[in-house]
């Protein structure tokens, strides 16, 4: 009889848990989601300054960590492999801090932490040549914006590293695409090492939103602005091309139509804009 009435407290005490951690895990979502009158508000604020807001604001926004990423340091070896089918018969040359490699009508300049190829001439079938690239040596980035270039005579593709659901802007990959195929890449990356720390609170979409309004506002007066697409990636706004370690923190992403596929950055932890 005692054991019956011991499980039955038992059981009570259960459900008094379960209910008191749906409780908190409640009350810590609304803590960290934006309501309905805070996106009504910024709404107004938009509008009173001549922006539109063509896309629904992020809801969510839960405490995060930086990230322990390496300068862009790079294994030249290894680079000049993947742009060149014969890599022994590459011409190298050391100019004005900047590493040279070329090979027909083909140029390869590593310099600073930045790797750009060329060719005038193009190689390749466009996209499909870039899906075999990106699967073959960064099969963690993932397709980011594609947009065509002044005068319409390409395209260009931006490729970015995605760790743990989430976009790096920092590690991107971009492809210049035209008729002849691809006639330029660009790329930079550091070494993703992990999350360092305990999650910090980030800033709620609609205060990214009007310290954007902030920034731009001079302009919208005379020039309205249409936002376009926000989202939440991780940067690296310090670097080097050393290998030494740097945190990729949180920010912002702000895209307005006239701005095609440079958006406004904003640090998530702070709240400050970047040029």
């Amino acid at each position: 009889m005692d054991w019956e009435r011991a499980k039955n407290y038992l059981l009570i005490f259960f459900i008094l848990l379960n209910t008191a951690l749906g409780l908190l895990l409640l009350q810590e979502n609304r803590q960290y989601t934006m309501t309905g009158d805070q996106e009504r508000h910024i709404r107004t604020v938009l509008n009173r300054y001549n922006i539109s807001l063509y896309t629904l604001p992020l809801r969510r926004f839960p405490p995060m960590r930086p990230i322990n990423i390496t300068g862009f340091y790079y294994n030249h070896e290894e680079i000049v492999a993947m742009f060149f089918v014969y890599p022994q018969a590459v011409e190298y040359s050391y100019r004005f801090g900047s590493h040279f490699y070329a090979y027909g009508s083909s140029t390869l300049i590593i310099s600073g932490g930045f790797i750009f190829y060329e060719n005038p001439y193009g190689f390749g079938d466009g996209e499909g040549e870039i899906n075999a690239f990106i699967a073959a040596h960064f099969p963690d980035f993932v397709p980011d914006s594609n947009f065509s270039i002044d005068g319409g005579y390409g395209r260009r593709l931006i490729y970015r590293q995605e760790y743990r659901g989430q976009l790096v802007h920092s590690n991107f990959i971009e492809f210049i695409v035209t008729d002849s195929g691809i006639t330029q890449i660009e790329m930079q990356f550091g070494e993703i090492l992990g999350f360092a720390g305990t999650p910090s609170a980030i800033f709620s979409p609609d205060e990214a939103l009007l310290t954007f309004v902030q920034r731009v506002r001079h302009i919208t007066l005379e020039t309205p602005k249409t936002i376009r697409r926000i989202d939440l990636v991780y940067f690296q706004e310090y670097f080097s091309d050393q290998p030494s370690l740097y945190h990729a923190v949180p920010f912002y992403r702000i895209f307005t139509i006239c701005s095609g596929d440079r958006p406004y950055l904003i640090n998530a932890f702070t709240n400050t804009i970047i040029d």
